[in-house]
């Protein structure tokens, strides 16, 4: 039986409004008024208030065929207003800050622009290497763990649009320069989940990738962590490895890619 209504009613009628809201909205095929009021502890016509002015508002339907009340549009506006409003560099942040004071190494985000990466997030470890990386610098995507990590989720076509702009050049004796060897080393970035940089854009250097979605599941930028060679030795490569995934899949949820929240 519900509670009597104190002073308060006007908060719990909100407070009540939120929770049919919430469990609405688990239901795809939408749910009925007894099987909501059992499961919100509510009586039926207290539920029933509430979805008519839910319904009245555009935040729940009711399906005229069975009655039944799902999510409405009003519920969609609100969250593209949300979508649209959120910030890269702002949500990335405290995930690149929590991975430099983890690793003490260099952390960076990127996005792509006219086939090339852009450095637009650089926060520094505790163990400063020299780095050619810089806010606002470019660089090119065949050769750096960032780039790789955009690169494995476009369409073929795009990647090799990209690839006869701005060609394979070699930076160093590592780079992939070969258009097949590109292609199967974004395979297995795909089958990995992160994309590595051995050598390929700096001597010395080797960095760690995952790519980051927005909410309509396109990969939008990517992250890493770069660090000397003998900093890396393989045992903690494979921990930087799975800590940048999961940094990666982190920031995608607080962008809104709901794959990302079942991942974590």
């Amino acid at each position: 039986m519900e509670m009597a209504s104190s002073g308060e009613d006007t908060v719990k009628s909100v407070d009540r409004a939120l929770v049919i809201l919430e469990r609405v909205s688990r239901y795809k095929e939408g749910v009925g008024i007894t099987e909501l009021a059992a499961e919100v502890s509510m009586y039926k016509s207290t539920v029933h208030r509430l979805l008519t002015t839910l319904a009245r508002r555009g935040y729940v339907e009711q399906d005229p065929e069975t009655g039944r009340y799902k999510l409405g549009y009003a519920v969609l506006d609100m969250a593209s207003r949300l979508l649209g409003s959120l910030d890269l560099r702002r949500e990335a942040r405290p995930y690149l800050e929590e991975l430099a004071d983890y690793s003490h190494e260099v952390v960076h985000l990127v996005v792509l622009d006219h086939g090339e990466v852009v450095y637009i997030e650089k926060v520094e470890g505790d163990e400063t290497i020299r780095m050619h990386s810089r806010v606002g610098a470019r660089a090119p995507v065949h050769c750096t763990g960032v780039g790789k990590a955009i690169l494995a989720y476009l369409p073929e076509e795009d990647v090799k649009s990209i690839v006869e702009r701005h060609g394979l050049p070699a930076h160093t004796p590592h780079t992939i320069t070969r258009w097949p060897d590109l292609r199967d080393e974004l395979q297995r970035v795909k089958e990995r989940g992160v994309a590595m940089d051995l050598e390929e854009n700096e001597l010395g250097i080797i960095c760690v990738a995952a790519p980051i979605w927005d909410h309509t599941g396109r990969v939008c930028a990517s992250l890493s962590i770069s660090a000397p060679k003998m900093r890396m030795p393989e045992e903690r490569i494979k921990d930087l490895v799975e800590r940048v995934r999961r940094a990666g899949l982190a920031i995608s949820a607080r962008l809104g890619f709901p794959s990302a929240v079942a991942s974590r």
